[in-house]
């Protein structure tokens, strides 16, 4: 086994109605809490912990979750990601994620937060049957310098790769690095400051559903922007400008609230975390 900072192995089914843990490891700086019901839909809820607070230079993590057939899982974070000072080799997080028939997944953590100097490396594989629901976000805040200056990190990347029936069906590979890109300036962050992701893929997504959710979030596209594209198969992505991390949650939590009350006549989420 190779040798990690965190590592985390989760493996759900569902039995009578239920979603329940088939199989769950970690060790190190990575550790789970026991599952929690948020309604009587039976869908399970882990929250991610690190006690170390932070990551640091060098710092390896690994995060493996299989979805058996018909499992619902919300998988969150108790607090932000927060990134360091890193001098060593950068940050490295693998995420590996296996989708089978009917299951449904919500992966929602909290923002990533890149201090100065900063460099980390986001690998996320997710394998997907054509019958189960994909929901995945990530958000982006640069994190506090002493110059009071944004952007002072030295790298952000993060690569997405997903596949249904072993055929890639989206590949979304975002790099930032302040120092050799001006990514405030038009065609990247255009004077923004804060970035959110959403990827779905479900059979349930339709472009007419697309247009009812684009009326609900209307409303709340204030002082921010937003792009919606359609997947080659059922689904879609969607990118959020913003200069707060709240605002981009206030977007995000209207999309995931659409979705779990037209898809599966469930209630929004509420993820208290403290």
């Amino acid at each position: 086994m190779e040798d990690w900072t965190g590592l985390l192995q989760l493996v759900m089914e569902k039995k009578n109605k239920k979603t329940i843990t088939k199989n769950v490891y970690f060790q190190g700086a990575l550790k789970l809490m026991r599952p929690i019901y948020l309604d009587n839909s039976g869908q399970a809820c882990f929250y991610i912990l690190n006690p170390g607070g932070g990551y640091v230079g060098g710092d390896r993590y690994r995060i493996e979750v299989t979805l058996e057939e018909e499992a619902e899982l919300v998988l969150t974070t108790q607090s932000a990601t927060k990134v360091y000072r890193t001098l060593k080799p950068p940050v490295l997080q693998e995420t590996e994620i296996i989708l089978k028939k009917g299951s449904i997944l919500e992966y929602i953590p909290d923002p990533l937060i890149a201090y100065r100097e900063a460099k980390f490396h986001q690998h996320t594989v997710i394998k997907m049957d054509k019958e189960s629901t994909l929901l995945y976000i990530d958000i982006l805040t640069p994190g506090w310098s002493p110059d009071g200056e944004w952007f002072k990190y030295d790298y952000l990347q993060l690569k997405n790769e997903i596949y249904m029936e072993d055929q890639l069906i989206a590949f979304d590979h975002l790099k930032l690095q302040p120092a050799k890109l001006q990514i405030d300036a038009i065609g990247f962050m255009e004077n923004y400051t804060h970035l959110g992701s959403m990827i779905v893929v479900s059979d349930h997504c339709t472009q007419q559903f697309l247009n009812q959710m684009y009326e609900e979030l209307e409303p709340h596209i204030k002082e921010c922007k937003i792009g919606m594209s359609m997947l080659s198969v059922p689904g879609f992505t969607l990118r959020i400008l913003a200069s707060s991390t709240q605002q981009i949650e206030e977007i995000l939590e209207v999309c995931t609230s659409f979705i779990r009350q037209q898809w599966f006549a469930k209630k929004a989420l509420f993820l208290r975390k403290y």
